[in-house]
């Protein structure tokens, strides 16, 4: 019961804690789950986003559910995903009702646009990390290069290229013979 309320709570503070939807909520997974608890590895953790990016609904809520369901079975996954949840049920209840009233304030306005910037550094710096540890072979680089061109360039939804990407590695682990960097 401990673990749950555990899994409850550091999901519930970090859906309460940031802002900018699920990729901004990344860094603090990163922290809590790989960084402070070990509950999953670098590698484990940027399966989870892959995944959670690939299947219905918001990536942290979904990279929730398979923390929790890894921690403690369907039961965790449902209380992680409560935690990750709730916060934003209430925020979001307590802003609709009262943000008609502010929406055109400028205050507001710029503090948003202030919140927009850093949610842009704290994804930045998500990334930085992730490509330390997901760039290992010439393979890596050259997914990289693909996906970063290829999600740039064309209209092509993100489940395509995770799974083009998915498929070249099980094919390059299969030729064998990539060196590492």
């Amino acid at each position: 019961m401990k673990e749950l309320w555990t899994l409850f709570w550091i999901f519930a503070r970090i859906g309460a804690f940031t802002f900018g939807g699920g990729y901004a909520m990344l860094p603090m997974l990163q922290k809590e789950i790989v960084e402070k608890y070990g509950w999953a590895t670098e590698e484990e953790i940027m399966d989870y986003y892959a995944v959670g990016q690939c299947t219905p609904g918001v990536i942290a809520v979904n990279t929730s559910t398979f923390i929790g369901y890894k921690r403690k079975g369907i039961i965790g996954g449902i209380v992680a995903t409560l935690g990750m949840t709730f916060p934003s049920l209430i925020v979001i209840t307590l802003i609709a009702s009262a943000l008609q009233s502010f929406n055109d304030n400028p205050i507001i306005q710029h503090a948003f646009a202030g919140v927009r910037v850093v949610v842009a550094v704290l994804v930045a710096n998500v990334v930085v990390k992730m490509l330390k540890t997901a760039i290992i072979d010439w393979v890596g680089i050259v997914l990289f290069t693909a996906a970063l061109i290829v999600g740039l360039l064309f209209d092509i939804s993100p489940i395509y290229i995770i799974i083009g990407s998915a498929l070249t590695g099980i094919i390059s682990k299969k030729i064998g013979g990539v060196k590492s960097l």
